[in-house]
């Protein structure tokens, strides 16, 4: 567990810094620093957080927030899939906690390094989560005790600051060319929904299912060539 929160940590800085970013918008939008510290320890996906509060601040409909959460949230679907070789010989409770403590960067970071090191497994990945779930709830929690007294960070450039780990992040993971292959028509099919509908969060996912049927289309190629 210590390789795992000491490995964490400078993505652990990064979610900080956009954690600290989200608690002031979710301050300002209307919710009070106890709703977004449950929902951060309860609902811990940062994106898809950021995503239903926007939803809220544009329409105040709670259950169009909700929906956009959960649409953006279905990727963990396919995230704790991919655990399963890990969990198998696990009791059902320990699986339930990894699962709630696995988030973007503590699994695509675990993942990375086991990609190297196979002995890498659920320690390393319970260690990293605890840091990021620490570190998120904490670094919202306080982004929404003092959202009513700070000005606008963008000017910062603290708004990049999501955007820079999860390019961290993708940079660890790539492979080679299939993945920017991949990777591009999601990009790409999510940027023209964004343009033409202006719904982010099913864009996101909607550009995630097409890059999903490229990359399963492209590995099906290269196993029958």
């Amino acid at each position: 567990m210590k390789d795992g929160m000491l490995s964490i940590l400078p993505l652990a800085i990064g979610a900080a810094l956009y954690g600290f970013a989200f608690g002031i918008l979710a301050a300002q939008t209307g919710f009070p620093w106890w709703a977004v510290t449950l929902m951060s320890s309860l609902v811990h996906a940062g994106s898809s957080q950021i995503v239903a509060v926007e939803r809220f601040a544009s329409d105040e409909l709670l259950i169009g927030a909700a929906l956009a959460g959960v649409a953006l949230n279905l990727r963990y679907l396919g995230i704790a899939a991919s655990l399963g070789p890990l969990l198998k010989d696990r009791p059902l409770f320990h699986k339930l906690i990894a699962v709630h403590l696995t988030g973007d960067e503590n699994w695509a970071l675990t993942f990375a390094k086991r990609a190297k090191d196979p002995s890498i497994g659920v320690p390393f990945l319970l260690g990293s989560g605890l840091v990021m779930i620490s570190t998120w709830t904490l670094s919202t929690t306080a982004g929404a005790v003092f959202g009513t007294t700070v000005p606008d960070l963008a000017r910062f450039g603290l708004g990049f600051a999501f955007t820079a780990a999860f390019i961290a992040m993708a940079r660890a993971l790539w492979r080679g060319h299939m993945d920017t292959l991949s990777w591009g028509s999601t990009f790409i099919v999510t940027l023209l929904l964004v343009k033409l509908t202006g719904n982010s969060a099913f864009s996101i996912l909607a550009g995630s299912v097409f890059g999903i049927s490229v990359s399963l289309f492209l590995q099906k190629r290269t196993s029958v060539s």
